[in-house]
């Protein structure tokens, strides 16, 4: 395990807490008042909880440096316990639980690929990207001349994730979503 001085510690990096708990550095503020000491003002989010909390270190305290494994999977299917997705390169399969996989499991259909990270063996949270296209399963019809400046209408994709769509797309279209915001982007192309 590697071991850092707080000071070295830079937004996007995952560290260990003293809690044992894994948080990533959101953002950082060293401050130096003249001759006083230097203090390092971290924000800090916690990847098991997702909860973000300030905290105020000494530079030079150590800390320690989180090794993550991120891989490439593809998902598989659902499970009872779970949601099924495997290594590309070795095979090797892995489930990830309800809680980690969350609502993001609503933009994945199966055989779709995704980055799970990995810490001591264990997976720990999962990536999806950026965006993704789905079919649109139900929606109102739409309706004739509607322009995109008009209301937007509710709408139910495949893996039944509810977005809301213009009013000119219709059921069995294909419709590109970001998956980080949930809005619908375009028409697939």
């Amino acid at each position: 395990m590697a071991t850092i001085n707080y000071s070295q510690a830079r937004k996007g990096m995952v560290i260990v807490g003293e809690d044992g708990q894994l948080y990533s550095v959101i953002d950082r503020d060293l401050n130096t008042p003249g001759n006083w000491r230097a203090i390092l003002n971290l924000k800090l989010k916690n990847l098991k909880t997702g909860a973000v909390t300030p905290k105020r270190f000494r530079p030079e305290d150590k800390v320690e440096l989180a090794y993550l494994d991120k891989r490439s999977m593809q998902y598989l299917y659902k499970e009872t316990d779970g949601f099924v997705f495997m290594d590309k390169e070795s095979f090797d399969q892995v489930t990830l639980s309800e809680e980690l996989a969350g609502e993001m499991i609503l933009y994945l259909k199966e055989n779709e690929d995704a980055q799970v990270t990995f810490y001591d063996g264990k997976a720990i949270s999962l990536e999806l990207p950026a965006t993704v296209e789905l079919k649109v399963m139900e929606t109102e019809p739409s309706v004739k001349g509607a322009t995109a400046a008009a209301q937007y209408k509710p709408a139910t994709l495949e893996t039944g994730l509810k977005i809301t769509v213009p009013p000119f797309i219709s059921i069995g279209e294909i419709v590109q979503v970001d998956t980080r915001t949930g809005e619908y982007l375009s028409r697939a192309k």
